[in-house]
């Protein structure tokens, strides 16, 4: 199996599975004399964590990572850095009835036509699970980030039917609710909303935006490794992801030039000030210096209590019910995820821009 890093000289590559001994990866290109520290990457998957309250899944990991290499005396060494997080609180014996059953919404069929066998065991590599050490490999990205400036920040905007109130968004208020939610008065409509989704043993789909400052003007290229596109990328990535826009993004397709075009006027040291940020901080693949703004829609939780039609693998009609432990609306979790994978994302431009720039980290 490919396809299990992302980055070019910034790069994670994981490995792992949701009911095995460990999920496990390795980050290179994180230059030399970074102070970093297991305390660093603990923090972002302590908001990750499932089973901190009733509003996610009932399986209790305490995700705690280790570093196992390419740190020495509290800071980075220049060499690959290797982490590992256990897995510790798997139930293997949940899944044993869908053994032979594909669950409608999930990667079972495609894994088992293409490979011949699967991991049936909460998903296996598909798995949302795995996003644990994309977490730990972020925080890294984060802290590297840091040094030029840039600070990355994501939300819930909208969860099924009920959405925030723009006008009330307050960055401080993230983390003051289970759900990431920048607006407080949303809090009771997500409540009810997500209440309401468990006890009928289904699950909402939801929104999440994340918010990039302080990147510099040039990051990315014009052609195929354009930052948006990268970005698109990573955050398609993501477990239940099935959409993804930059700024206005589909919005824009309803629009005029005249209306969405970002003004430009004179600013300071010769650089240019804008009048809005349709683009969302973004212009022919390159970054303009505003804020890069990003959202993803998450699709509904696949595994639920409701039967569902399926086959089995030998072809016949059959019904499923998906029991264990899940969450019934990933976008809650997936919002430190999301801010994961723009800055792994961020981190690989930046030192693809340093290293045209012939800039130091020193």
């Amino acid at each position: 199996m490919s396809g299990n890093g992302i980055g070019v000289l910034f790069r994670l590559t994981s490995f792992g599975e949701s009911h095995g001994p460990a999920l496990g990866g390795v980050v290179e290109g994180c230059p030399a004399g970074l102070p970093l520290s297991e305390a660093d990457l603990q923090v972002d998957l302590d908001r990750r964590r499932p089973g901190q309250n009733r509003f996610t899944t009932g399986r209790r990991e305490p995700d705690l990572v280790r570093i196992l290499s390419g740190v020495f005396e509290g800071v980075t060494t220049g060499t690959p850095i290797g982490l590992m997080i256990e897995n510790t609180d798997q139930r293997s014996r949940d899944y044993s009835e869908i053994k032979e059953l594909f669950r409608p919404g999930h990667a079972d069929y495609v894994y088992w036509r293409k490979h011949g066998i699967r991991d049936y065991r909460g998903g296996g590599r598909a798995s949302a699970r795995e996003t644990a050490l994309r977490v730990a490999g972020g925080a890294i990205a984060r802290k590297l980030l840091a040094t030029a400036g840039v600070t990355i920040r994501a939300a819930l905007i909208a969860m099924g039917e009920a959405r925030i109130d723009r006008e009330k968004w307050d960055w401080d208020e993230v983390a003051r609710n289970p759900f990431f939610s920048p607006d407080a008065e949303a809090v009771g409509r997500f409540t009810a909303l997500l209440d309401g989704v468990r006890a009928a043993g289904d699950s909402v789909g939801a929104m999440v935006e994340v918010v990039a400052s302080g990147v510099g003007v040039g990051w990315g290229e014009p052609v195929f490794d354009r930052l948006d596109a990268d970005l698109a990328k990573a955050l398609m990535s993501i477990n239940a992801v099935k959409g993804v826009e930059i700024g206005s993004g589909m919005e824009m397709a309803r629009g005029r030039g005249s209306q969405l075009a970002d003004e430009m006027f004179p600013g300071e040291d010769g650089g240019v000030d804008f009048a809005s940020n349709h683009a969302g901080g973004i212009l022919g693949g390159m970054s303009t210096g505003q804020e890069i703004v990003a959202r993803l829609a998450l699709k509904p939780t696949s595994s639920i209590r409701i039967p569902k039609r399926t086959v089995d693998v030998v072809g016949r009609a059959r019904e499923v019910v998906t029991e264990g432990r899940h969450d019934p609306c990933v976008g809650i979790r997936a919002v430190p995820v999301a801010e994961a994978m723009v800055a792994l994302t961020l981190a690989d431009h930046w030192l693809r821009f340093r290293s045209r720039a012939g800039l130091s980290l020193h």
